[in-house]
């Protein structure tokens, strides 16, 4: 079972193979939680367990599977995705609602793009390998980005996130955002030359 590629399990799974059906809800799990730990605002980690974010997601897709097999959409990956991402908003509505602070204002309610995920994003644009003479220099640089990654808004910045962080490939990309691949490498060109010239802005 575990060496049969995705597209294997969901013929698999179509023809009403249940343990084919609960190997593709699981065997993302990985890049999931990843998606999770980029996206999760730490104010929220404090109360919220990612392995009850990534099992509920988990439940709801489950739930849709029968129809997903029927019509396969898009690519099973950026399906399975929508469910933690749907699940990370709904967490972070609730908690902007909550708290009723300034964070409202800074990114609509419900988004995924905290501020800790532009400081992952800085961290993930910006080489770690400096030495330690360089480190001055790269923190410098980080927060440059961080102010450069302010002026874009939060889809140009959750787009940057998934390329850059969570290291989804365009085609991904292109199927997450329902667009077509040439559409989805144009606007991540678009969105890394304004943050570029941001960049520039503020160095």
């Amino acid at each position: 079972m575990f060496e049969l590629d995705t597209d294997q399990l969901i013929e698999m799974a179509h023809a009403g193979d249940s343990q084919a059906q609960q190997a593709l809800l699981t065997r993302h799990r990985k890049r999931l939680r990843r998606m999770i730990g980029v996206f999760l605002d730490p104010r929220i980690s404090a109360r919220v367990d990612p392995s009850d974010i990534l099992q509920d997601a988990l439940t709801v897709a489950a739930q849709r599977l029968p129809q997903y097999l029927e019509d396969q959409p898009i690519a099973f990956y950026p399906w399975l995705r929508q469910f933690v991402h749907n699940e990370l908003a709904n967490i972070h509505r609730r908690h902007v609602l909550a708290q009723r602070r300034a964070v409202g204002r800074e990114q609509p309610v419900g988004s995924v793009v905290s501020d800790a995920s532009a400081m992952h994003l800085a961290d993930r644009l910006v080489s770690r390998e400096a030495s330690p003479s360089q480190n001055v220099q790269a923190q410098e640089l980080k927060a440059q980005v961080k102010a450069a990654l302010s002026q874009l808004s939060a889809d140009e910045r959750e787009l940057l996130l998934m390329r850059c962080a969570e290291q989804l490939s365009v085609n991904e990309i292109s199927d997450v955002l329902g667009i077509t691949e040439s559409a989805a490498r144009s606007r991540i060109t678009r969105t890394l030359q304004k943050l570029n010239r941001h960049l520039g802005a503020t160095s």
